[in-house]
């Protein structure tokens, strides 16, 4: 059994979901491989993604740069690319952004 993957995004700044960003999923195994995408829904989140994840190294890549451009805002970021390890086959992996023009974080959710 594979492992699954979701995550969401919030808008600190602005105290709300980030809807309509668009996220990459890639599979980093000695080349970057891109392996799903899909976009925020209207409550920043994105269901679980269709790739089969085994155990290996993964990265998310939040395409925030048209999110602010929309909103009128000036932001110090375009993309912000998040490296991960999954080590469980069959684990839950949930990894929510925390996202504002200035800066950004990131953890493991459940």
């Amino acid at each position: 059994m594979s492992a699954t993957l979701s995550t969401h995004v919030l808008d600190t700044a602005r105290g709300k979901p980030a809807a309509m960003i668009p996220v990459a999923l890639f599979a980093l195994d000695g080349e970057r491989r891109e392996l799903a995408h899909a976009v925020t829904d209207p409550d920043g989140r994105t269901g679980p993604f269709s790739a089969t994840l085994e155990p290996g190294y993964y990265e998310l890549v939040f395409e925030v740069g048209e999110y602010f451009a929309g909103h009128g805002v000036e932001t110090f970021f375009y993309e912000i690319p998040i490296r991960f390890h999954i080590r469980e086959s069959g684990g839950r992996y949930h990894v929510p952004l925390l996202l504002s023009p200035w800066g950004y974080s990131t953890y493991r959710g459940s």
